[in-house]
């Protein structure tokens, strides 16, 4: 009868702590652009999915552009921009991208979040790794949060992106409290 209840008791406790850990809120760490090679190196092996995080949620709704300017309020510059890429060897248009936030989720998560379709368009794409699918939604109800509370008020930022649809070279940025995004020439990048 011990046994009996102590297992009963064992049982109860870990569901509980399973619980509680589905509850907790995730540790977001932003990896700096000057790591990227460490988190590829690290990370190289990774089976990307964006699987458990496609559960609508107010981010979804958001144009694109007002959230690169909640995730410059809390995270600072992106991981990576188009212009990190553009004078690689094998970049080619159809990779262009805005802007990518990687980040690394209670310290063994990875999670990239970016933008294909530049200003035009609502919400951003997600990819983490498949094994931590579980996970995805508490990361992305966090990642909500924190975007649109009075730490996510829009902060100012500039971009260039590349739509190939159009062949079009923009400047978008919040400045002065208005999203603009303006057709430009090519820019130079070092």
């Amino acid at each position: 009868m011990k046994r009996k209840l102590l297992l009963f008791v064992l049982i109860a406790l870990s569901t509980v702590s399973i619980a509680y850990a589905q509850f907790e809120e995730p540790e977001i760490e932003k990896v700096e652009s000057s790591e990227r090679a460490q988190f590829e190196s690290r990370f190289g092996d990774i089976k990307w999915t964006g699987q458990g995080l496609y559960n609508p949620t107010t981010i979804d709704r958001i144009p694109t552009i007002e959230l690169r300017s909640r995730l410059q309020a809390v995270f600072g510059e992106p991981t990576q921009t188009i212009g990190d890429l553009i004078n690689e060897q094998n970049f080619r248009p159809g990779k262009a991208i805005q802007f990518e936030y990687w980040f690394v989720i209670d310290g063994q998560m990875p999670l990239m979040i970016l933008d294909l379709d530049g200003p035009f368009e609502n919400g951003l794409v997600y990819v983490g790794a498949s094994r931590f699918i579980d996970m995805m939604p508490q990361v992305k109800r966090t990642l909500t949060r924190m975007l649109m509370s009075d730490e996510g008020d829009p902060q100012e930022f500039d971009d260039y992106f590349y739509s190939p649809e159009r062949q079009q070279w923009y400047l978008v940025q919040y400045k002065d409290g208005e999203f603009q995004r303006d057709m430009i020439d090519r820019p130079t990048f070092n």
